[in-house]
């Protein structure tokens, strides 16, 4: 058969990943702290027709490899973790990460991941908990429980929470924490805007141990009172949309081709 239409299917594989991708770009455009993706592709180890030939001084040249292609595969997807826009609230528990880091939280279960989406809320228990009942962590990695005598609080550019309690007093023990990962794109998506820690996000492998001070070590400042948008730029995702449509059309225009070459070749018995 027809190297040809393995390489068609090859590509049109590929632009059905890179569909994928984009939509569920656009899908989120207005999700909380969503990164978007991108497909990034490579090709497929050639077939090699007749190799090299070394070339002998004053008797003759030397001949290149003869190798034909057989088409195209999914290298990466990458996850762009470049900042999003700021939308400002005015709710006290609303925060955004300025710069490099995430946000930890901690399920029911007790394990921890990551996540920019600063849409918290302070639930019955006085407790900072993510709209899926998470628990918020602490620079000091346990969760933060505000004091049930509060009136009123704010939260510092240092993730420290200043607590005005009902008799005056103001307490501010309690900082929300931010993770600091070497290789975002590492990070594991895992829905809800959350992220798991991997081996290839950083060599530490207890989530806790990358909880810190915001803007200390490379670390980005806490913003009340705003949210961080979607990073996905539509103008670049339909222009990119246009882009593997026709990829996907020229790749079936490879398989249409073959099938008419084959089907001549089968006519020549008539």
């Amino acid at each position: 058969m027809l190297r040809s239409l393995y390489s068609g299917i090859s590509g049109m594989r590929g632009f059905q990943t890179k569909l994928d991708v984009i939509s569920n770009n656009i899908a989120n455009v207005n999700t909380i702290g969503f990164k978007a993706g991108r497909v990034m592709f490579s090709d497929i180890l050639s077939q090699t027709l007749s190799g090299v030939t070394a070339p002998v001084d004053g008797v003759r040249g030397g001949v290149n490899p003869k190798q034909v292609g057989l088409g195209s595969q999914v290298a990466a997807i990458d996850t762009i973790h470049t900042g999003g826009s700021a939308m400002t609230t005015g709710v006290n528990s609303d925060l955004r990460i300025d710069g490099n880091g995430f946000f930890a939280v901690q399920d029911p279960a007790g394990n921890v991941f990551y996540t920019r989406a600063g849409n918290f809320t302070v639930d019955a228990s006085y407790q900072l908990v993510t709209p899926q009942g998470f628990l918020v962590l602490g620079a000091d990695g346990a969760p933060i429980t505000l004091e049930d005598t509060v009136e009123s609080f704010s939260i510092a550019k240092d993730g420290t929470i200043i607590q005005v309690l009902n008799d005056g007093t103001i307490n501010t023990d309690l900082q929300v924490g931010v993770a600091r990962v070497r290789n975002p794109g590492g990070l594991e998506k895992m829905g809800n805007s959350l992220y798991r820690l991997t081996l290839n996000a950083d060599p530490e492998t207890d989530p806790l141990a990358l909880i810190g001070t915001a803007g200390q070590d490379g670390r980005g400042e806490v913003i009340a009172e705003q949210l961080e948008m979607s990073n996905v730029d539509l103008t670049n995702e339909f222009t990119e949309m246009i882009v593997a449509q026709r990829g996907f059309q020229a790749n079936s225009r490879i398989i249409t081709t073959s099938d008419e070459i084959l089907q001549e070749l089968v006519n020549l018995k008539r």
